[in-house]
């Protein structure tokens, strides 16, 4: 899934109306160079509009930037593609991990490869999870119910 970049016409959500213990939606950020999965995504997140803020960048240096940006609200999770022009998924990962304001972000990569050397590299760069993607859009759209349920439990249960 890929995105156009960044900016505030990038976000997809309304108030939330299942808020978390913090009273606030959960944000995503997803990293995608592919226009085609960046709409896919935004269709399957679609459905978790009134509790989930989604934001989108295009590359892994346009998502590095968004994230540095000081008045940048952090995302609670991020989706990031690994083939990407410029800077690799994994590149963008060891960037943030090496970047003490980013470093706690969980990054859960979402791919079309399963490959085994893909799955390992990102665990030994500290993603937080690796998500193959599937093919089709009914089952695609159910991998995101799955993350936005466990993500929104996730966030919640650990926030004082």
């Amino acid at each position: 899934m890929k995105a156009l970049g960044y900016a505030a016409d990038m976000t997809l959500g309304a108030p939330p109306s299942i808020p978390s213990s913090r009273g606030q939606p959960l944000r995503v950020l997803i990293v995608d160079d592919n226009p085609m999965d960046r709409l896919l995504a935004r269709e399957a997140f679609g459905g978790h509009e009134n509790g989930v803020v989604v934001d989108t960048c295009a590359s892994g240096e346009r998502a590095l930037n968004f994230l540095r940006e000081l008045d940048t609200a952090l995302p609670d999770v991020m989706l990031l593609d690994l083939n990407m022009p410029g800077l690799h998924g994994f590149d963008v990962l060891a960037q943030m991990k090496d970047d003490p304001r980013l470093a706690l972000i969980p990054v859960v990569i979402l791919s079309t490869s399963g490959n085994a050397g893909d799955v390992q590299q990102a665990y030994t760069l500290h993603a937080s999870s690796y998500l193959v993607k599937d093919h089709d859009f009914a089952s695609f759209a159910r991998q995101i119910d799955a993350f936005v349920n466990f993500w929104m439990q996730a966030r919640t249960s650990h926030t004082p």
